[in-house]
Parts: structure tokens; C-alpha cells; sequence
């Protein structure tokens, strides 16, 4: 449900949330002197962070098993000047790694423990991934290695190593040896196994590997268990012979260089050297290179990328399994540095004119010029997307004459590719007299045309009479019967093709969407009722009880959570309704950068005199519905969609469309069958089969009453000061 908990701030209440969840308690809940002393614990493991998203500023590389205290601070006095958020967060899901430590804290400067966090941890001997989980972070990660500290496991893992294969009369391996290692350790477990050939570097060792290369050879390992114990190195040491054979001839070998190439043919930025051999005797037994004249040869183990501006000599060979070699040879090539490129996007800016009102209001209209420069490849478009429409290509300035509140967003893009990011200006559109306020059959102003429930994809534009297609649809009104609307659609359609305004494979979408509607068909008469149109005669049907309040707007809509805080309902107490689909817009105004926690409440009984809960507000909780509104993507399990406490759906359904921009919802109710439509798409059914009727409340908690009605009214949620949504275009239909 939205609302059972409060907090000072949202990254207050997010990172509280995050400690309850794996069982911590946050610093701010360790009140007084004594129980800080009593949460202190044997050692403390403090990681910081600032500006930078490629690693911590510092963080701890060893501990010892344990409690201890973990400090994760993000704040200006270490190094964070931007208030950017980072996370330390233990990793549960990697099998290599510790999983029993499900650590997850939030830090920013500005929340209120001024970015400096503890929580009380108890680790065990292993290794524990730590990472950042904010996008864009993911190089800030490392591993602490916990030892045990004391009368635990101090011995490390006893190592054994086998070489098999066919073997000559001087005990050489024949033509391959493969080497097999093995470890063991009674006490923590073994953690890995490495292994080096020769002087090399130390890698992991998975599983037997062979050793094909003609020659003495020799194999270090070792071992380290979970506690961080590490065995002694070992080795050991074998050889490898050719095979008996008449093979007298060498490999066939050859080199290709590819790469980008400049009118000179030299290879811009980088070359790629690919060697081959083939050998029909005894087969290949190793290929080698080097870089320059003089320099040590090299495995061959891939393709070769030389990066360095200038001239380069490649040499390669190769040898068999019977001892012969290929006479080595050469691929010569040049590299030049690229040419240097505009990496910089053009510089935009925008500015809105017109006559305003006293209240900062454009009257009548508004003109939006988009303005743009690059000093580099030069700007090569501009473009603009009017509230949260599609991006438009810019020519000439815009201008806005719809009464309401609007939204620009504004980009570039220069000659070399790069796109400057979206910009934004916001500003209101009021009547001045000039221009009347258009008079459109319906309100739609979403981003494409849906017809009744089917999307057709096709741009919801403004015609010329200021009306949305949307709007000119008429998708709501009481059609008699399929035939007539279809014919009324056709008459439309006509002539928006005449203005220009949709061409003639959009006409076609459109007239598909309408015939699949279903509109006027059978049963499918009645139109819809306005519970809230926008004025104040409508806005005062409606009661509120409990905290919080809604205010009504100037553009028709009403606004949450915006003069008092706390958890109540706002409620259409004029009559109840059994089967229906009920459709209204919500919006998201959440202040910062939370999202807003709000609901749909349907089918509860009347709130006042409530027999078994003397509080209105809780009555719809208790035993109604409620259709969650909520977009965060952390927090309250129950995302928007959900019917709270019953049925469960992620964000991904109909996808989350940005902060400030008008959603439309669908709750349609058959029996005791909900679905729920997010902007034309479905993204939850729910069958209430599982309560009893009349059967006693629980708990407080939501949703857990169970009561499965017939009937009920219908309210909106205010969850908090903080959680501010606004709502419009409020209306029902009887199904």
C-alpha cells in the first residue's frame, strides 16, 4: 500500500528501507550516547566516495571475521562537490563470492545523515564483491577478503599436481603432456586454484590443461582456502618431445594486416596482424611473433592490434610437432594517429515570449524559439517535441496556443554526430480574450490515437481547429451502433487528409483501430459519465477524510499532497457502482527526484459509521481495492497497476513514462474480474476468488481483509505532503 510509513526526506526513507530490508539498523535510529556505544562493534570497515564513478575514493581491502561496524560516506568532506548519490552494496548473487552479507546503503551529501551512513554487519572468512548500483557506476566495485581472526581455520590447503601422457624411453611426454592439479583443505574450504607456467603470470585453474610445445617445461601452483590462507608454491617439472616421424618439411605460414586505411594506405588508429599455419606432416605445434627487429618472441594467441603511430615490422614463424621450423618472415605497415574529432554537441538555448498575466501566465499563446550553435562540424538539426510528443524537426519558432500548462523539450545535432541532451522549458497558457480556449468534443492529449482501447500508433496531432485527432474521434460518446461511428470516423478522417495533417496510411491505421475498438456494438452503448471534469461543480461532489488534501487547478485538474500532510482519501460519495470501466489521467509532481505514492481505490463501502473501523480513511483501505499508482523503482513491492496486498505487476508492462507527464488508466470491473490498462495497454488482471465475504479484518495491514463486494465507490489516495500526483478527466461507465 502506499502510506504506512513516513520519513523526514526520501533518501531518509529509502535508505532506512534498504537497512530493513536485510535486517540493519540505520545510524539515525542509535539515539543516545550509551546505544551507540552498544551497536559499536570490534572493528570498523570505512568506505568513502565523492565525484568520481570509476571507483571509491578509498575502501577497506582485508577484515577479520566478525562483527563490525560499516561506515559509507558520500559528502563533501570526502570529495563529493555535485551531490551525486552512490550506493555500497554487497553482492548476494555470485556463487565465487560471500552471499551472507546483504548489504545495500544509499549515501548523498544532502540526505539527512549528510551523506555519512553505519550499519552493524557480521562477516564471515571468504570474499565479499562490493559495487555501486547507481546506472552508469558499475566500475566502482572491489572485493574484501575476511581472514578468520583467531582459533578458526590457519592452515593453509595441502596441493598435489599429475602429468599424463604417453611417455618416450627418456621419460619425455610424447608429442603433448596434460597437466592435472588438485587441492584440498579440511577447515574453511578451498577458495581457488592457480597455476603459472614458467615465469609467467599466476591464472585460475578450472580444469586439466595440456602442454603441446616441444621443450622442458615447468608448472608452478598453488592454492588458497576461504579463510585467506595460501598453500606454498609448488611446482613441477616435465618434458615435452616430438613425436617419431618422417615429417622433414615446416609449417606454411602467413600474415594478413586489416584495419581502416587512409588515401595512403597507412592504417588509421589501429592495425590488426592475423598469422596462420597449416602443417599435413605432423601438424602445428606452436606459432610465434614479435613487434620490432630485435624483439623477444611472443606466444601467438590471437589477432595482434598495434596501436602506436609509425612504421612496424611484424615477424612470425612457426614450428611442427616433429622439431621443424618456418623460416620467419615479415608484414610491414604503417599507423597514423586519427584526425582529431568534434566530440562537443552543439550549445542550445530557447526563449518563450508573449503577453503574460499577472500570475506569469502567456495569455492566449505563447512562441517557443529553439536556438542553436557549434563551433566544430557546425549544427546539422534542431529539433523540438511539444509535452512529451514526438521530436519534431525546427524551422521557425512555435507557437502555443492551447490554454494550459505545456512542456518543451529541445535538442541539437551537429555535422560530426553528436547530440546535444534534451533540454526542457515549462510555462502556462491562459484565456486573454484574444483567443477563446478551444471547444473539442472530448479531452485526449496522448501521445498517439487510441481509439476505445486499441492504439493505432499514429501521433496524436492538433488539427487546425486546435482540437487533438484524439479528441475529434469522439471514442467516449454513446454510439448506437458500429455502423455510425465507423461512419462518423471516415467524415474525420477525411478531412484531416485534406488539411494534411495525417496521410492516407495513417487514415488506414486509424480507421483499423476504430472497426476494432468495438465501439457501438452491441452492450457497448452506454457512454461515459464525468465524475471530474475540471470544475469546481464537479470537484465539490467529491469528500475528503483523513490527512492530506487535493486542491483544484486552473487547467482542470486537481493536485494531492500539495497545503496538508497525511494519509487519507478523496472520495466520489455520490452513489456506488457495480460493474464498470473507470478511465482518468494521473500525473506525477513529486518534488525532486522521488516519485509519488498514490492509489485508486474501488468497491468499498460507505466510510463514515464504519461498524469495525472508526477511521473513514482506512475503510477503503480495509476493505476495497486499491490500484496502486507508484513508479519508483525501489521501495514498496507493489508497482503501478498492482491491486495492493493481492496482486502483484512490475513497471515494465506499458513501460514508465518520465516525471510531469499525463498517464491514462483504465480500471475495468466485471464480476470479480480487474483489469488494468496503463496508457492503451494491459498490464494486470486479477480474479478476487481468494476471501471470504464479510470475512473479519486481520490486521491493519492493507489488503489483507479478503471481502469480495459487488458494489462500492470510488476514491484517490493522498499518501503524504511529499507524494504530490494530479489527477483529471475523472469518468465511468456502467458495464
Amino acid at each position: 500500500m502506499s502510506g504506512l510509513r513516513k520519513a523526514p526526506g526520501v533518501w531518509a526513507a529509502l535508505f532506512t528501507a534498504l537497512l530493513l530490508v536485510v535486517g540493519l539498523s540505520p545510524a539515525g535510529a542509535q539515539g543516545t550516547p550509551a546505544a551507540r556505544r552498544a551497536v559499536a562493534a570490534d572493528q570498523v570497515l570505512t568506505w568513502t566516495a565523492g565525484d568520481d564513478i570509476t571507483k571509491y575514493t578509498s575502501a577497506p581491502a582485508t577484515a577479520v571475521a566478525g562483527k563490525a561496524t560499516v561506515v559509507f560516506e558520500n559528502s563533501r568532506a570526502t570529495g563529493n562537490t555535485t551531490g551525486m548519490p552512490h550506493t555500497l552494496t554487497f553482492d548476494v548473487s555470485d556463487p565465487e563470492y560471500n552471499h551472507d552479507v546483504p548489504l545495500n546503503i544509499l549515501a548523498n551529501p544532502a540526505d539527512d545523515q549528510g551523506g555519512r551512513h553505519t550499519a552493524e554487519v557480521t562477516l564471515t572468512p571468504g570474499r565479499y564483491l562490493y559495487h555501486c548500483t547507481i546506472p552508469g557506476h558499475g566500475q566502482m566495485q572491489g572485493i574484501l577478503t575476511v581472514t578468520d581472526g583467531g582459533g578458526g581455520d590457519t592452515t593453509a590447503p595441502e596441493t598435489a599436481a599429475k602429468v599424463d601422457g604417453d611417455r618416450n624411453t627418456d621419460g619425455a611426454y610424447i608429442g603433448m603432456a596434460t597437466v592435472t592439479l588438485t587441492a584440498t583443505d579440511a577447515g574453511s574450504g578451498v577458495d581457488r586454484v592457480e597455476y603459472a607456467l614458467a615465469d609467467g603470470a599466476w591464472q585460475p585453474y578450472t580444469t586439466a590443461f595440456m602442454v603441446h610445445e616441444l621443450g622442458s617445461h615447468t608448472v608452478r601452483y598453488r592454492a588458497t582456502d576461504k579463510a585467506g590462507n595460501t598453500a606454498a608454491e609448488k611446482s613441477v617439472t616435465f618434458a615435452v618431445a616430438a613425436p617419431p616421424t618422417d615429417d622433414k618439411a615446416p609449417p606454411e605460414t602467413s600474415a594478413t594486416v586489416t584495419g581502416e586505411t587512409d588515401a595512403d594506405g597507412a592504417y588509421v588508429g589501429m592495425a590488426t596482424v592475423t598469422v596462420s599455419a597449416s602443417d599435413t606432416g605432423s601438424g602445428v605445434a606452436s606459432i610465434e611473433y614479435a613487434l620490432a627487429d630485435g624483439a623477444a618472441w611472443q606466444p601467438y594467441a590471437g589477432p595482434v592490434m598495434v596501436h602506436e603511430p609509425g612504421a612496424h615490422r611484424v615477424r612470425y614463424r612457426a614450428a611442427d610437432r616433429a622439431g621443424n621450423t618456418a623460416a620467419e618472415k615479415t608484414a610491414a605497415f604503417t599507423v597514423v594517429a586519427p584526425p582529431v574529432r568534434d566530440r562537443t554537441p552543439p550549445t542550445t538555448g530557447v526563449e518563450v515570449s508573449g503577453a503574460k498575466n499577472s500570475d506569469g501566465a502567456y495569455l492566449d499563446s505563447a512562441k517557443v524559439t529553439v536556438s542553436a550553435s557549434d563551433t566544430e562540424s557546425g549544427v546539422e538539426k534542431i529539433e523540438y517535441s511539444l509535452d512529451e510528443g514526438p521530436y519534431l524537426a525546427y524551422s521557425a519558432p512555435v507557437v502555443v496556443d492551447r490554454v494550459g500548462r505545456h512542456t518543451v523539450a529541445y535538442r541539437a545535432s551537429d555535422k560530426a554526430g553528436n547530440t546535444s541532451p534534451a533540454a526542457r522549458t515549462a510555462f502556462t497558457v491562459a484565456e486573454g480574450g484574444g483567443v477563446p480556449a478551444p471547444h473539442c468534443p472530448e479531452h485526449d492529449e496522448r501521445l498517439t490515437v487510441i481509439v476505445g482501447t486499441v492504439d493505432s500508433g499514429v501521433p496524436n496531432r492538433v488539427a487546425r481547429n486546435r482540437c487533438t485527432v484524439g479528441e475529434l474521434i469522439e471514442d467516449e460518446k454513446d454510439w448506437s451502433s458500429t455502423a455510425l461511428f465507423l461512419k462518423h470516423v471516415d467524415g474525420v478522417l477525411a478531412k484531416l487528409v485534406a488539411e494534411g495533417l495525417i496521410d492516407q496510411r495513417e487514415q488506414k491505421r486509424i480507421r483499423t483501430a476504430a472497426r476494432q475498438s468495438g465501439i457501438g456494438a452491441p452492450g457497448q452503448h452506454t457512454g461515459y459519465r464525468d465524475l471530474f471534469d475540471g470544475t469546481r461543480t464537479s470537484f465539490d461532489k467529491w469528500q475528503q477524510v483523513g490527512g492530506g488534501s487535493f486542491a483544484l487547478n486552473a487547467d482542470g485538474s486537481m493536485t494531492s499532497g500539495t497545503s496538508k500532510d497525511g494519509l487519507g482519501m478523496l472520495w466520489f460519495a455520490q452513489r456506488t457502482y457495480e460493474d464498470f470501466s473507470l478511465k482518468l489521467r494521473w500525473r506525477d509532481d513529486a518534488p525532486g527526484t522521488g516519485n509519488a505514492n498514490s492509489g485508486v481505490f474501488v468497491r468499498f463501502p460507505w466510510v463514515h459509521d464504519h461498524p469495525e473501523e472508526p477511521r473513514p480513511e482506512w475503510v477503503a483501505i480495509k476493505y476495497g481495492h486499491e490500484v496502486q499508482v507508484l513508479d519508483r523503482p525501489d521501495g514498496d513491492m507493489y508497482k503501478t497497476g498492482s491491486v495492493y496486498g493481492f496482486d502483484r505487476v512490475g513497471l515494465a508492462g506499458a513501460g514508465v513514462t518520465p516525471k510531469g507527464t499525463w498517464n491514462d488508466y483504465e480500471i475495468r470491473v466485471v464480476g470479480q474480474h480487474y483489469s488494468v490498462l496503463r496508457n492503451g495497454v494491459l498490464i494486470n488482471e486479477f480474479d478476487n476468488t481468494g476471501g471470504q465475504v464479510f470475512a473479519p479484518p486481520r490486521s491493519d495491514d492493507p489488503g489483507t481483509d479478503g471481502r469480495r463486494f459487488d458494489a462500492g465507490y470510488i476514491g484517490l489516495q493522498v499518501h503524504s505532503a511529499t507524494d504530490v500526483i494530479s489527477y483529471r478527466d475523472i469518468r465511468i461507465k456502467e458495464l
